[in-house]
C-alpha cells in the first residue's frame, strides 16, 4: 500500500533537483539551432533528374505536389532512325501548407530529383506563398547538405569505377603514344646537300686546290 502524499514527495523532489540545475533556454533566433545533418525542413528540387514520371504526386498522400508538363519530339540520332518523343517539365509545385513531412515523395523518386533540406525558416503572413514553384524549390538545392561518407570498406560504386577505368585507359592510351614518339628515330640529313655545305666540294673526296697550281 503506498504511503499517503508520496506522489507529492516526488513531485518536489524532482522541482527541487530541477531549480537547483541552469536552464537550457535557446535564444532563437539570434542563436541558431545546432540541427541533425538530414533533418527534415524544407524540399528541394533537382530539376536536371526530374523526368516528369509523376510518382511523386501519385504517392504524396495530401496531395500536395503539382506537376504539368507537355511531350516533345526528338529527332532520330542517326539517319534512318525512330523519332522519339520525352516529357519536358513545366511546372513543379509542393503546397507546405499541406504537406505533413513524411518524405514518400523522395523516398519514390528513382531519379534522386528530391532532396531533404534542414533549412525550416520559410513562415509566411501569407497562406498562398507556402506553395513553393520550382524557381524557388530550385533555390533550396543549394541549402541541401553534402551526403555522408561512404564506408572506407564498402566497394565502390559501378558508376564512379567505370569512370575511373575511362581515365586510366585513357591516359594510358596517352602515354603510350608519347613514348612511341620518343622512341623513333630522327630523320638523318644528308651532309652533302644540307646547308653550309660547299657545292663544289659534294662527292668529291680531296680538297679544293687553290688557285695558281701546285707549287
Amino acid at each position: 500500500m503506498p504511503i499517503p502524499g508520496s506522489g507529492l514527495a516526488k513531485g518536489l523532489a524532482v522541482t527541487l533537483r530541477t531549480m537547483t540545475k541552469r536552464s537550457h533556454t535557446a535564444q532563437y533566433p539570434e542563436v541558431q539551432p545546432e540541427l541533425p545533418p538530414r533533418s527534415r525542413g524544407v524540399i528541394g528540387l533537382f530539376e536536371e533528374n526530374c523526368t516528369v514520371c509523376m510518382l511523386c504526386a501519385r504517392e504524396c498522400p495530401d496531395w500536395c505536389i503539382y506537376i504539368d508538363s507537355h511531350k516533345e519530339t526528338v529527332p532520330a540520332a542517326a539517319p534512318g532512325g525512330r523519332e522519339r518523343s520525352r516529357n519536358v517539365l513545366d511546372r513543379f509545385a509542393i503546397d507546405f501548407s499541406l504537406c505533413m513531412y513524411c518524405g514518400i515523395c523522395i523516398e519514390v523518386c528513382p531519379f534522386d530529383a528530391l532532396f531533404w533540406s534542414p533549412e525550416f525558416e520559410y513562415a509566411e503572413t501569407d497562406i498562398h506563398e507556402l506553395t513553393h514553384e520550382r524557381d524557388k524549390l530550385r533555390e533550396w538545392m543549394w541549402t541541401v547538405p553534402a551526403p555522408p561518407a561512404l564506408d572506407p570498406a564498402a566497394e565502390e560504386p559501378k558508376e564512379i569505377a567505370a569512370a575511373r577505368k575511362a581515365v586510366e585507359k585513357a591516359e594510358a592510351a596517352a602515354a603510350a603514344a608519347r613514348a612511341a614518339a620518343a622512341a623513333a628515330p630522327a630523320t638523318d640529313t644528308d651532309p652533302g646537300t644540307g646547308p653550309g655545305t660547299d657545292p663544289g666540294a659534294a662527292g668529291s673526296g680531296t680538297p679544293d686546290t687553290p688557285a695558281g697550281g701546285p707549287a
